[in-house]
């Protein structure tokens, strides 16, 4: 019988740190979420609450479990706080050495049972578990949740080379448990989803640069004659053209040119065109090329 940790911890208060910890808590886990500023815990948990609101009043969930979910998830600034738990998620910057950093710090805190994990979506497994000792290394494995993870069903767990076999269905069953699909895949840069997700739009942004269509349209046609629920361009508006650019980067590193980030999409992050966040992207309100 696999044990499913109980006690969550979310390393990371940004939009995918915190729903994170929403999923958890809407599942009845007991979840700390740290972030290194109060203020930016605070505006993460009423983020929370607004989606909470939104969702119950579309009907997803009942509102008498807005309340009880939020108490569930206990802000932090101190990563000593997470010593009692069994289950620790990093959703920091995606950065290979502010990831390392997070993991040494948390080797010290946590204890030797704790699952350690991260929700890189591009950086290798086995290349972060190095920033361990090689102790830890078999309760250390990867987590890629998917943006909005309110709404997102799957999840890639990724063991490494030295992660243990019941580590990952530890994993498994935790992720099962908030309501997720989980499903295994091999530790190569990309994962799974990241590889087939961005040869696709690299294709739509090459289909923009040669001007066969414009994003806007090229974001209907995904919608309507694919049956995507949002085009391309929306999506990246969505997650940040600059984390699409740090991802294809990798890919690039470790597949060559079939995942080069196309010049369109340098000039839009250099620009500031870097989506919803900064008020500007390929649709937003303050300018846009669709």
């Amino acid at each position: 019988m696999v044990l499913t940790p109980q006690r969550i911890g979310v390393v990371g208060a940004g939009m995918m740190g915190s729903e994170i910890a929403l999923v958890f808590a809407m599942a009845g886990f007991d979840v700390r979420l740290n972030d290194a500023g109060p203020d930016r815990l605070d505006a993460a948990l009423a983020n929370l609450a607004k989606v909470l609101d939104k969702g119950a009043g579309r009907g997803l969930w009942p509102a008498e479990m807005v309340a009880p979910t939020l108490e569930r998830i206990r802000p932090t600034t101190e990563l000593a706080d997470f010593a009692d738990r069994d289950f620790v998620i990093e959703a920091v910057f995606e950065d290979e050495a502010v990831k390392a950093e997070v993991f040494r710090r948390l080797d010290a805190v946590c204890t030797a049972d704790c699952l350690l994990a991260s929700n890189t979506s591009s950086i290798s497994i086995t290349v972060l578990s190095s920033a361990l000792p090689p102790g830890r290394r078999p309760r250390f494995l990867g987590t890629h949740f998917f943006s909005p993870v309110s709404r997102m069903k799957l999840v890639e767990v990724i063991p490494g080379l030295d992660t243990a076999s019941d580590a990952v269905e530890q994993a498994i069953a935790a992720c099962t448990a908030a309501g997720k699909t989980a499903i295994r895949v091999k530790d190569v840069a990309g994962f799974a989803v990241n590889r087939l997700l961005h040869a696709f739009l690299i294709e739509a942004m090459r289909l923009a640069e040669e001007g066969v269509a414009t994003p806007a349209d090229l974001d209907a046609a995904c919608r309507l004659g694919l049956g995507h629920p949002i085009g391309p361009f929306e999506m990246m508006d969505l997650v940040s053209n600059s984390l699409v650019l740090q991802v294809q980067e990798v890919m690039a590193d470790a597949y060559g040119d079939r995942f080069r980030p196309p010049p369109l999409l340098k000039q839009m992050v250099k620009a500031g065109y870097d989506g919803r966040r900064a008020g500007r992207g390929w649709h937003v309100a303050k300018g846009g090329v669709g």
